[in-house]
């Protein structure tokens, strides 16, 4: 008899409210993408949505278009999440040491109401989310891009799409 193999990377865990803590990032699959958010307790989360009247799940699907304004906004974790399957994915916890969940928190709650530039390739949801945990905006939807070198060409250092290098500290909200 062959043994079972698993592919542990594609099985996904979904959590209870039960087993949320503040801090935690939560990835909502959509169709082509992901949206990315913050828990806060008690059922809500704070994450970038379109601007307009539009809430949860629809307008989270709005921001997966491109660039432009994002509002940070808190929301029930249920409206943003709507149908789709979602988790606890704190992935960055062995690169980066998370802050301390009342300060991700207290960061993610100041900036409640703010716009945002919203840019697919550097300033998005997932880096928001890793800025507020973490103090590290990156995102690995936009990952870097290999090169083909000519040899004896020095390499450049490792960029996104955007040519922001992922780690770069200082999520910077912007004004209209």
């Amino acid at each position: 008899m062959f043994p079972v193999r698993t592919n542990l990377s594609l099985s996904l865990v979904f959590q209870s409210q039960a087993e949320l803590k503040p801090g935690d990032l939560i990835e909502i699959f959509r169709k082509y993408d992901q949206h990315w958010a913050v828990y806060v307790g008690d059922g809500y989360v704070v994450h970038l949505t379109s601007p307009g009247d539009i809430t949860g799940a629809a307008s989270a699907n709005l921001m997966s278009s491109g660039s432009g304004m994002a509002i940070v906004k808190k929301e029930r974790l249920s409206d943003v999440a709507g149908k789709d399957k979602h988790r606890v994915n704190n992935k960055h916890d062995r690169e980066h040491k998370p802050l301390d969940p009342s300060e991700i928190v207290w960061r993610a709650q100041e900036l409640l109401g703010q716009k945002v530039c919203y840019k697919l390739t550097s300033d998005n949801c997932e880096h928001f989310v890793n800025e507020l945990r973490y103090g590290v905006s990156c995102s690995d939807q936009v990952s870097p891009q290999p090169v083909s070198l000519s040899p004896g060409t020095r390499p450049f250092p490792p960029l996104t799409v955007a040519g922001h290098p992922c780690g770069r500290p200082g999520w910077r909200r912007r004004h209209e």
